[in-house]
């Protein structure tokens, strides 16, 4: 750790323990939980296998059944989406969801077969999840929360998932577009294949560059809270859309002053994250990651600027 590093740790600390004057009694630090444990790890290929893609193209891919996608709980990697024929759909760790891109052509596309936009309808997956993406070849590609989905060329048969952690970069895929099977948080909800520090800013195109957690949702303040006190005045029936956002690590945070950051004990004992002393939260109304769908609801919520006042 450099000299400057440990100078700037050091004055976050202090800086922490001198807010609890600002905001009323409260605990010093930001949160005690260090950053996310590491994903699935990533391959340089795009699967393994003669080509090394998973499958052998000569062999033939078995095209995506048309109509409406189905889910089914695997006993193994627990929900997952499948086509009209039950065959399992994936995701491709090199793609990208903001914006879609599939990066799978060639012998790739001839192993992971893309599922059609045209001829797929949502069915049991919320038809807002669903999108399509241009390929290079001028089809459509059935996208799910943004990124584009497969067929694994191998699955032989329905409920199969031989495609699961492929070269370390294929998964079965959620109805909310996630990976299934990880047990830990996503390294890629920003849909850049990077992994997001546990407290960042981003760029909205409407409200500017706004606070997100770790795994790219939005976070909002509540003006029915206070400052001083600090207090939370979101409970029982309230908490049920607006989810007090946890404590970070002030190591894993990237563009927020680490002094505005202090943690709040609720009532029921549960630790929530304030910055510049208000609670902050995500909205269960966001489905995506980089979704706003909370701010100005009720006239009382908003997103929230890096130095903790509302983005309006």
């Amino acid at each position: 750790m450099t000299n400057l590093s440990k100078l700037t740790i050091a004055a976050a600390g202090t800086a922490l323990v001198l807010g609890l004057t600002a905001c009323g009694p409260q605990e010093s630090g930001a949160g005690s939980a260090g950053p996310a444990p590491a994903g699935a790890s990533a391959s340089t290929g795009s699967g393994s296998g003669s080509d090394g893609y998973g499958a052998t193209p000569s062999g033939g891919a078995t095209a995506t059944a048309s109509g409406p996608l189905a889910i089914r709980q695997d006993p193994r990697l627990g929900t997952v989406v499948t086509d009209a024929a039950g065959f399992t759909l994936y995701r491709f760790d090199k793609d990208t969801a903001k914006p879609s891109a599939s990066n799978c052509d060639g012998d790739c596309a001839k192993a992971w077969p893309p599922v059609p936009a045209g001829s797929t309808q949502p069915g049991d997956v919320e038809a807002s999840r669903t999108g399509s993406v241009d390929r290079a070849d001028g089809t459509k590609q059935l996208t799910i929360a943004g990124w584009p989905v497969y067929r694994f060329a191998k699955d032989t048969a329905p409920g199969q998932t031989n495609g699961q952690g492929v070269g370390g970069t294929w998964f079965a895929v959620t109805p909310d577009g996630k990976k299934a099977g990880t047990t830990a948080p996503e390294a890629d909800e920003d849909g850049t294949g990077q992994p997001l520090p546990a407290l960042s800013l981003r760029n909205d195109d409407r409200l500017g560059r706004i606070i997100q957690d770790g795994k790219g949702r939005t976070l909002y303040r509540f003006t029915k809270d206070t400052a001083w006190p600090m207090k939370s005045n979101c409970e029982g029936a309230c908490l049920e859309k607006w989810r007090p956002a946890k404590p970070v690590d002030v190591n894993d945070i990237d563009g927020i002053d680490p002094k505005k950051l202090i943690v709040l004990t609720r009532p029921d004992g549960t630790k929530q994250l304030t910055i510049d002393c208000w609670p902050l939260y995500w909205f269960t109304g966001d489905k995506t990651p980089g979704d706003t769908d909370g701010q100005g609801v009720g006239g009382t919520w908003f997103a929230v600027t890096a130095g903790g006042k509302l983005a309006k």
